[in-house]
């Protein structure tokens, strides 16, 4: 399987020291999951279905950018485990919840030729199917979204005027345009100041839905704007995450740890200007993997991200179950 990811060369950064660090093994509650299969646009798409009850709400966990399985995890590093941790600690409040892998990608590898034909719309087409699937599983009316960084991009796109839709949950997600904050990303860390530049100007040039030349650029900068993935890039550079946020007619909850390395509390605020009626919810330490991390150091945080056994943020499953409950 092959695949290309907008955060590959920000992931391969991020992680380059990590080691993992010292905490208990979080034994995994008892309710089991089943596999699950929906009909996609161009093939199956498949998940994990963790059923917590009869007439339970259902709500769909949606990954984050590049190449993130169901869990939470990613083959550049990150094995967190987080959204499976996140499904399993909801399923013991009474929410049911699906983790789906995405077209082209681990378990739904055959839903499409190249991973890297996609866009946000397509992802959108997906979550619908999942939609109908877990309907007509449930007898649900509707399912609620829950979407970690990119995929709380595809969660608001895809709930725009939608019935399937009961309301979205926005995880570390964007409140900016994804070039801004893949920009903030590269400038925050001092070792990326030689290719700043380069970088800069690619960014300037897909954000103007031009692809580029990235062949005399630096090795880590070939990979982030990698040719494959500039046309997911131009596609993904379009949406404004705030305006989405302004439209969305449906609940709508804004998770943001205030120690995310990747995604500002700024960016969770700006959410929720766009949409007065939302909820913001803003967890102490949570970083972007869902983790409490205490330190403020880089490094310190950047370890969470290949460490299964660190428990989630205690506060994050009950937030989510307390906000879909009382709707």
């Amino acid at each position: 399987m092959k695949y290309l990811s907008l955060a590959s060369s920000l992931i391969a950064a991020i992680l380059a020291t990590t080691a993992p660090l010292n905490a208990q093994e979080t034994p995994e509650n008892i309710i089991a999951e089943q596999p699950i299969t929906a009909a996609g646009p161009q093939g199956d798409l498949a998940g994990s279905y963790i059923d917590a009850g009869q007439d339970t709400p259902v709500l769909m966990i949606i990954a984050g950018s590049g190449p993130t399985d169901r869990d939470g995890n990613n083959p550049l590093g990150i094995r967190a485990n987080s959204y499976k941790l996140l499904a399993k600690a909801l399923a013991n409040m009474g929410i049911s919840s699906l983790r789906a892998d995405k077209r082209g990608m681990f378990g739904s590898a055959a839903a499409i030729p190249n991973p890297n034909d996609v866009s946000i719309k397509a992802y959108g087409d997906d979550v619908n199917a999942w939609a109908a699937t877990i309907k007509e599983r449930s007898g649900h009316h509707c399912i609620w979204l829950a979407g970690h960084s990119e995929g709380a991009l595809v969660a608001l796109a895809a709930a725009q005027d939608n019935d399937n839709i009961c309301g979205v949950i926005t995880i570390a997600g964007p409140g900016r345009p994804l070039d801004e904050v893949l920009r903030e990303q590269l400038s925050s860390n001092p070792a990326n100041a030689p290719i700043l530049a380069d970088a800069n100007r690619a960014l300037i040039q897909l954000k103007a839905g031009k692809t580029l030349d990235v062949s005399n650029m630096h090795p880590a900068l070939q990979g982030l704007f990698n040719p494959a993935v500039q046309p997911f890039m131009i596609d993904l550079f379009a949406y404004d995450p705030a305006a989405l946020a302004s439209t969305l007619n449906k609940p709508l909850l804004i998770i943001q740890g205030d120690n995310d390395i990747q995604v500002s509390v700024q960016d969770a605020e700006i959410l929720a200007k766009a949409n007065p009626k939302a909820a913001l919810a803003i967890i102490p330490n949570m970083n972007h993997v869902l983790k409490p991390i205490e330190s403020k150091n880089r490094a310190v945080n950047a370890q969470s991200y290949a460490n299964p056994s660190l428990p989630l943020s205690p506060e994050l499953a009950d937030i989510i179950a307390k906000f879909i409950q009382k709707k």
